[in-house]
């Protein structure tokens, strides 16, 4: 386990923003990325967490696919959860390395992707093992 600053904790983040692939980085539009400890017991309830699990990250808000020009939309929140990837990394690189993940899969979820095809998109940009 490892322990970073706030401060340190987002700029882990922003890198992780900076490292988003341009072509998702350009239409990536009104959507806060936030840093929380934890989850509300309120998240923990909507995604049916038991006690114990732990949840990286959160994206909140109306996916891209199902919006439409009419709608007014507020701004779609992205939570990244410090201590659970504190709590699973063991160096700054592995927590950056974590978080740079977890704002992908999130991203993802604002583009509409569910779980079997970002997981399919990650395999396609994982280097392959020597």
């Amino acid at each position: 386990m490892i322990n970073v600053s706030d401060e340190d904790f987002q700029n882990i983040i922003g890198d992780a923003i900076d490292a988003i692939p341009p072509l998702y980085q350009k239409h990536l539009q009104n959507v806060a990325f936030i840093a929380e400890d934890y989850p509300t017991p309120a998240q923990r309830r909507q995604l049916n967490l038991y006690n114990g699990e732990l949840l990286f990250g959160l994206y909140e808000g109306v996916p891209l696919p199902e919006r439409f020009i009419r709608d007014k939309i507020f701004p779609d929140k992205i939570t990244i959860f410090k201590k659970s990837a504190e709590l699973v990394s063991n160096s700054v690189e592995e927590l950056s390395a974590h978080i740079h993940h977890t704002v992908w899969h999130e991203v993802a979820h604002y583009y509409g992707l569910n779980h079997a095809r970002i997981h399919e998109l990650e395999r396609k940009m994982r280097p392959p093992e020597a």
